[in-house]
């Protein structure tokens, strides 16, 4: 026998005669409330998903006689109307605006978390300060001067008129989330750069683009679905037919389907399937850039 395993039998008998219990390897009990409330949440999350997709399978007819939830007369019928009735245009616009707002948010937020992070000037603390701000004014508030400022500038009834301000109201949370991303990055990355001979552009460009995507993809995720879903702007600034995005364009098939509901959730399914690819794109990127700043 040797020296380690007689010393591990004279430990075995010491703890034997001392009476002392035997150490087993600890096991993590199930967490019963954390299943359950999963459970739940999947339930109320997948039950309206599953009506929704059913019901837009299905007949008017069908749906009215049978009610919501029979497997019968399922069919794409509705798809294909939903698509002749301009959904295609209201789409299309859509995609612009959400487009230009996210390369118009990128565009300015990053460099303005760039200025806040490297920033020690009082003024660039200030700044930031009034930035914070911008979260405790909702757009309803300020619809009024917003459409007054839009006139003023000529902008009125054009997709510039929902770009901007859907922009500007996506701009104070793209800036908080790019500096708790920039602020990830050591010191000595920046120092170490600059003692190379390396210019603000330079540093912006090798340095910060490539560390911050994760906030980066956060960031365009968010103001794309905003600009996305948006529907206050687009019914205040704008009223021409041609002009119209897809939430508001789904008022009008409501309108049209007084009574067809699976043809209006035929449209709301269409109009879905963009965003949920966006997050599926993304979704990691999403979550490390959510929790970027949170360690320190």
């Amino acid at each position: 026998m040797s020296a380690a395993s007689r010393t591990r039998h004279r430990r075995t008998d010491r703890g034997a005669v001392l009476g002392l219990p035997r150490r087993t390897p600890t096991s993590k009990s199930p967490n019963i409330l954390a299943g359950l409330g999963s459970v739940i949440w999947l339930a109320l999350v997948a039950v309206p998903l599953y009506y929704l997709v059913l019901t837009s399978l299905r007949g008017e007819d069908n749906y009215l006689s049978q009610g919501a939830l029979a497997w019968s007369g399922l069919t794409l019928g509705n798809y294909g109307d939903a698509l002749r009735l301009g959904f295609l245009g209201y789409a299309l616009n859509s995609i612009v605006v959400t487009g230009a707002t996210i390369l118009l948010v990128l565009g300015l937020a990053l460099p303005a978390a760039y200025a806040i992070v490297r920033g020690e000037s009082r003024a660039v603390r200030i700044a930031f300060q009034v930035i914070l701000l911008g979260l405790a004014i909702p757009a309803q508030a300020v619809i009024v001067p917003v459409y007054l400022i839009i006139t003023r500038l000529n902008l009125y009834d054009s997709l510039v008129a929902i770009i901007l301000p859907t922009a500007a109201f996506s701009l104070p949370i793209a800036i908080i989330v790019l500096t708790s991303t920039l602020r990830d990055v050591p010191k000595e990355l920046y120092e170490s750069m600059t003692v190379d001979g390396a210019g603000t552009a330079t540093i912006f460009a090798r340095l910060v683009l490539p560390l911050a995507r994760p906030g980066v993809i956060t960031v365009g995720i968010f103001a794309g679905i905003g600009a996305w879903n948006g529907f206050l702007f687009p019914l205040v600034l704008t009223q021409s037919e041609e002009l119209r995005v897809l939430p508001l364009g789904l008022s009008t098939f409501q309108s049209q389907y007084t009574t067809n509901v699976p043809g209006l959730m035929a449209a709301v399914v269409l109009s879905a399937l963009p965003i949920f690819a966006l997050y599926l794109f993304g979704r990691r990127q999403l979550l490390s850039g959510l929790t970027a700043g949170f360690g320190k």
